[in-house]
C-alpha cells in the first residue's frame, strides 16, 4: 500500500488534521511543512507541538478525592478512619476531601506517552529534546502502565476540549505503535496497524466532507431496519461510516483500509464477499425508510489503494439502486486526494465544484 513513504507519511498528518480539527490552527503550520521519514517522528512532533500549546495554557486541573487524617475537619469526616485514630488515641480526623489537583487521568497519559517516546531509538532527538523540557512541568503527575488505560472511559467537556487531540495521538501512539517485549520492554511497531489506520481513514472521509460540503447532510448515520411488524428484538445495529444526503438522494459510503482489497477463492480473484452484503443491506434497508416517497439511495465500497495489481472500480445496478466500488489512492498528493473525493460528491450530487 505504501509506494512513497514520506507522501504517505504527510497524508495520515492531513487525515490527522481532520479528524482533530485543532490540528489545522495557525499553531501547527510548521508541522505540515516539515517531511517526515517515519510515523513515529510525525506523531511525537505533533504532540511536542500540542504539549508546548498546552503548557501556556496551564495543565488541566481537576478536582482528586483524597485522604489524611488532619488536627481540624476538611471535607468529610470518615468515620472508620477516625474511629481507628482514636482506639490509638490519636487526637486525629480522617477525612475525605476533593482538591483541585494536575495529577488527573488526562495528563497522566500525557506523561506516560512522552516518557515512553523518550526511550524509543525510532524517535529523533530534536523531539526527544523537546518532550524532555516538557516532562519538567509534569513533576506533581504519575505514570501509568500503558496498556492498562482505558480508552472508553474518558470523557471530554468544555473545560478540557483540548485535550482530545492530545489524548488522541497518545492513543494512536499507545495501541497502534508500541508493542511490549518478553522482558517489559516497549519497541516500535515499523506502522500504524491496519485497524487503527481505517479508523483515522473512516473519520478523514468524514470529517472532509463535513467541511466541504455544507449543502449536504454529512453524518456517520445509523441506519433502520426495514420492518414490517417493528420487530427488531437482538437485531444488529446498522452503523454507516458516512452518510451523504440532500433531500431524497442518499449515498451511503463503507471506507476500507485493506492490505488487501480482494478475495481470491480457486485462483479466482473477486470483491470481498461481506463488504458487499453489508453495502447492499445498508443501501436497501435506508431506502425502506422513505416509504412511499421517491428516492435514489446508492451504496460505495471506499478501498484506500493498495499496490495489488488489479484495483476494483466497478458499479453495479442492483433491484434499483446503484453500488459502486472505487479506491482512493493515499500515495498521490493530497490536493489530488481531496479531488479524487470531491468527484464522488460532485457526480454523485450534480453539484458544481467547491474547490
Amino acid at each position: 500500500m505504501i509506494k512513497d513513504k514520506s507522501i504517505f507519511i504527510k497524508n495520515i498528518y492531513y487525515m490527522l488534521a481532520y479528524a482533530y480539527q485543532s490540528l489545522q490552527q495557525e499553531n501547527y503550520k510548521d508541522i505540515a511543512t516539515e517531511k517526515f521519514d517515519n510515523v513515529h517522528n510525525l506523531l511525537a512532533a505533533i504532540l511536542a507541538k500540542g504539549v508546548a500549546l498546552q503548557l501556556k495554557q496551564g495543565l488541566y486541573r481537576e478536582y482528586v478525592n483524597h485522604q489524611d487524617n488532619l488536627m481540624l475537619l476538611r471535607g468529610k469526616i470518615n468515620i472508620h478512619g477516625s474511629i481507628k485514630n482514636k482506639i490509638m488515641r490519636k487526637q486525629l480526623l480522617t477525612c475525605d476531601y476533593d482538591l483541585l489537583s494536575e495529577n488527573n487521568l488526562l495528563n497522566q497519559i500525557i506523561k506516560t506517552t512522552i516518557v515512553l517516546l523518550i526511550r524509543l531509538a525510532n524517535v529523533k532527538e530534536k523531539y526527544k529534546n523537546e518532550l524532555r523540557k516538557e516532562l519538567l512541568f509534569f513533576n506533581n503527575v504519575d505514570t501509568l502502565e500503558a496498556k492498562s488505560i482505558k480508552w472508553s472511559n474518558l470523557t471530554f467537556q468544555r473545560n478540557n476540549r483540548n485535550y482530545q487531540l492530545l489524548v488522541g495521538i497518545c492513543q494512536l501512539i499507545i495501541e497502534g505503535l508500541l508493542l511490549t517485549t518478553e522482558s517489559g520492554v516497549y519497541r516500535l511497531q515499523s506502522w500504524i496497524d491496519e485497524q487503527r489506520m481505517c479508523h483515522l481513514y473512516e473519520k478523514f472521509i468524514l470529517e472532509y466532507y463535513k467541511k466541504h460540503y455544507p449543502v449536504l447532510s454529512v453524518k456517520a448515520a445509523q441506519i433502520p431496519w426495514g420492518l414490517d411488524d417493528g420487530v427488531s428484538y437482538m437485531l444488529p445495529k446498522m452503523q454507516s461510516d458516512i452518510t451523504l444526503r440532500k433531500g431524497n438522494m442518499v449515498l451511503i459510503i463503507d471506507a476500507k483500509y485493506y492490505s488487501h482489497t480482494m478475495q481470491t477463492n480457486f485462483s479466482k480473484r473477486s470483491l470481498i464477499s461481506h463488504n458487499l452484503y453489508q453495502i447492499f443491506t445498508y443501501v436497501k434497508n435506508y431506502s425502506y425508510s422513505f416509504g412511499e416517497y421517491e428516492n435514489k439511495v446508492s451504496g460505495m465500497l471506499l478501498y484506500a489503494k493498495t499496490d495489488e495489481e488489479i484495483q476494483p472500480d466497478n458499479v453495479y445496478q442492483m433491484h434499483g439502486n446503484q453500488i459502486s466500488v472505487k479506491t482512493l489512492d493515499l500515495n498521490k498528493d493530497f490536493f489530488e486526494i481531496k479531488q479524487q473525493l470531491a468527484r464522488i460528491a460532485e457526480s454523485h450530487f450534480a453539484l458544481s465544484k467547491t474547490h
